[in-house]
């Protein structure tokens, strides 16, 4: 698991590997993966936009954005966390991810950025 904290808001991330098929004559690997975000900060929070970078071994890199998470926008109030789980499609059996939420804090109405800490995906036969 890795974690990272910004502003009062800890995000963390635990990977699993899901299994690989052909797709169009190439093999797909795909990974799943679970975010937990608290939020240890003073303020109530909502979580308005992700922005995810993804990469894989053979060096193909592909951006993700968009509204919420998993078509939600979470509100958090001080003390409280939100999980969900999502997933990708790899072409090489490993690579990384990395990103950061845009959320905005109650109290002061400002949009604030959380990074989410860089994941590494690896097959478990490409750990050896």
């Amino acid at each position: 698991m890795v974690q990272k904290i910004t502003k009062g808001i800890k995000v963390s991330v635990e990977t699993h590997f899901e299994g690989m098929f052909y797709k169009n004559y190439k093999m797909h690997y795909a990974f799943g993966y679970r975010v937990k975000i608290d939020n240890q900060s003073n303020d109530k929070v909502q979580l308005e936009s992700r922005f995810w970078c993804i990469k894989d071994s053979l060096n193909e890199t592909e951006t993700v954005s968009g509204e919420g998470v998993i078509g939600q926008k979470p509100i958090l109030n001080p003390g409280e966390s939100h999980t969900y789980q999502s997933g990708c499609l790899l072409t090489g059996p490993f690579g990384a991810m990395n990103g950061h939420y845009t959320m905005i804090n109650f109290s002061t109405s400002k949009n604030f950025t959380v990074k989410i800490p860089s994941f590494k995906l690896s097959t478990p036969y490409a750990l050896n």
